[in-house]
C-alpha cells in the first residue's frame, strides 16, 4: 500500500497540481491508514470495507486527533481510494457512503468587532515594523487571506487603482479578493515610510519584510499575531486564521451572501463555507439571549 500512496501523492502533485502543505499532509494521513490497515491482516486491499474505514476514523477520534484533522483524513482516504478505483486496482470504493464528519468538526474561533478592532490599534505606527505589523493585521481581516498567501504576496500583487489583490491558494490558484478603503491606506503607508527602511538597500519582491529585508515567514507572523492580542488583552485564544474565520463570519452577519464568501475565501466547495453559518447562528443566539427581555 506504501508504493500505491507513493503513487497517488505524486498523481496528485503532477497531475492535479497540489500544494506541498497539502501532499504533506495527505501523505501523513494515508501512511497512518496504511499501518492500520496492514495490522487488520486483511491480504488484500479489495478486502477493505466500509466498516474497516469507519474504524479507522474512529481510532483517530479516540486518539485525540482534532475534528478538522480528521474530515482532512477522511478527504485525502476519498480521493486516494477514486485513484486506486480509476486505476484497476479496486472492484468498489469502500468510502462511497462515508460522509464528512460534520457533527465532530468544531466551529472555528471567530472574535466580535469590538474585539478585532482592539487588536488592530495595538500596532500604531510610531516604527516601521509598526506600520508593518499593522499593514498585514489590517490586510488579513480586510481580505481573509491565508497566512501562507499573506507572506507569499510580492510588491506587484496589489491592483492599487482597482483595490483588490491576487492571493495564491492551494493548489497554486489564484483569485482576486478586494482589499477595502482601511487596509488600502495602511499598506500604502507601509510601502511608502517603512518598507525602504526595512530592505536595507537589498533587493527583495516580497512585500511584508522582516527586520534583515528578507519575506516573512509563518513562524514570524504567528508570533506578531501572539503579541498584539496579549497587548489587546484578549481572553480568546488567537491564532492567525483567527483573522479569516473572523473575516467570513462578519461578513456572513452584515449581510453578505454565502457564494460570494466563498469565493473570497478560495474554498473549492461551498460546503466548507457553510461552516461559518453556524458561527453567525450562534452569534445571533448570544445577542438573543443577552438583549431579549426573555432571551
Amino acid at each position: 500500500m506504501l508504493r500505491l500512496i507513493d503513487e497517488y501523492l505524486n498523481f496528485l502533485t503532477v497531475e492535479k497540481g497540489a500544494s506541498r502543505n497539502t501532499i504533506d499532509g495527505y501523505g501523513r494521513d494515508l501512511k497512518r491508514y496504511a499501518d492500520y490497515i496492514g495490522g487488520l491482516a486483511l491480504g488484500d486491499i479489495r478486502n477493505i470495507g466500509p466498516d474497516h474505514v469507519i474504524a479507522f476514523l474512529a481510532q483517530l477520534r479516540a486518539d485525540g486527533l482534532a475534528a478538522g484533522s480528521t474530515n482532512r483524513t477522511l478527504a485525502a482516504l476519498r480521493g486516494f481510494h477514486k485513484y486506486l478505483l480509476r486505476m484497476g486496482l479496486l472492484d468498489r470504493n469502500p468510502l462511497v457512503h462515508i460522509e464528512l464528519a460534520r457533527v465532530w468538526m468544531r466551529l472555528p474561533d471567530v472574535v466580535s468587532r469590538e474585539e478585532m478592532s482592539r487588536l488592530l490599534a495595538e500596532p500604531g505606527t510610531a516604527t516601521p515594523t509598526a506600520l508593518r505589523d499593522s499593514a498585514m493585521l489590517e490586510l488579513m481581516y480586510a481580505t481573509g487571506i491565508r497566512v501562507s498567501e499573506l507572506i507569499g504576496l510580492n510588491v506587484n500583487s496589489i491592483n492599487w487603482q482597482v483595490g483588490y489583490l491576487i492571493a495564491l491558494g492551494k493548489g497554486e490558484k489564484e483569485r482576486i479578493v478586494p482589499i477595502g478603503r482601511v487596509a488600502n491606506e495602511s499598506v500604502k503607508r507601509y510601502i511608502d515610510q517603512a518598507r525602504p527602511i526595512l530592505l536595507k538597500g537589498r533587493r527583495c519582491d516580497k512585500l511584508f519584510l522582516n527586520r534583515s529585508g528578507g519575506g516573512l515567514t509563518r513562524q514570524g507572523f504567528w508570533k506578531i499575531v501572539k503579541k498584539y492580542a496579549q497587548r489587546a488583552k484578549l481572553l480568546k485564544k488567537i491564532h492567525p486564521h483567527t483573522f479569516r474565520h473572523s473575516f467570513a463570519s462578519h461578513l456572513l452577519e452584515g449581510g453578505a451572501d454565502l457564494r460570494s464568501v466563498q469565493v473570497m475565501l478560495g474554498h473549492a466547495d461551498i460546503a466548507t463555507t457553510q461552516i461559518y453559518t453556524h458561527v453567525t447562528s450562534e452569534r445571533l443566539k448570544e445577542i438573543h439571549k443577552k438583549f431579549h427581555p426573555r432571551g
